[in-house]
């Protein structure tokens, strides 16, 4: 065993001086290659590097354009939804029934206490038409509302006997230092 050990460590230097030799490293010749000129990439990469630059600040001066338009139409449809409201009061105000009648009453306009009514169809009348007079008109305005008496009671007036104020008054009860407002604790 030990003859194949000592011929194992006698190969073993012959195998690494083998590799070693194969493992060298040497000197390539120069081959004569052609290299691309630098030039035109550089200056294709600029030219797109600016050309990025200027589509995006192009691109954020639009956006901002647009962002300035729709606020512009914000402020304008509020605007007009406003003016859309108060035109809606005004036109409701103005169909109020109660002002209608008013107005009819002014003109000498009364209502038809039996009113006759026409068939389109065949031209017949309705019912008994008799001229409205002036006795037929009615109440527009509502009757004044008369007041209870109990909401406006007599007022309570209380005396205190005159005397030197301090520290609270025991007899009323109040306290001064804030303004009588709580009863004052008495012990």
């Amino acid at each position: 065993m030990s003859s194949m050990m000592n011929e194992a460590r006698s190969r073993v230097p012959r195998i690494a001086g083998a590799a070693v030799e194969r493992a060298r490293l040497t000197v390539v010749p120069r081959v004569a290659t052609s290299r691309a000129p630098r030039v035109p990439f550089v200056t294709l990469v600029s030219v797109l590097l600016v050309a990025g630059v200027a589509g995006l600040l192009f691109f954020n001066t639009s956006m901002q354009q647009v962002s300035f338009k729709a606020t512009a139409m914000e402020h304008r449809a509020q605007m007009l939804t406003a003016e859309q409201q108060g035109l809606q009061m005004d036109l409701d105000r103005l169909r109020n029934p109660q002002r209608v009648a008013a107005q009819a009453k002014k003109m000498g306009m009364v209502p038809s206490a039996t009113p006759a009514f026409l068939r389109l169809r065949d031209g017949a009348v309705l019912g008994d038409p008799t001229p409205a007079t002036g006795a037929d008109s009615i109440r527009i305005d509502p009757l004044p509302v008369k007041k209870p008496k109990n909401l406006t009671p007599p007022p309570v007036v209380v005396r205190r006997a005159p005397g030197p104020v301090t520290g609270g008054d025991p007899v009323a009860g109040t306290n001064p230092v804030i303004g009588g407002a709580a009863p004052q604790a008495t012990r």
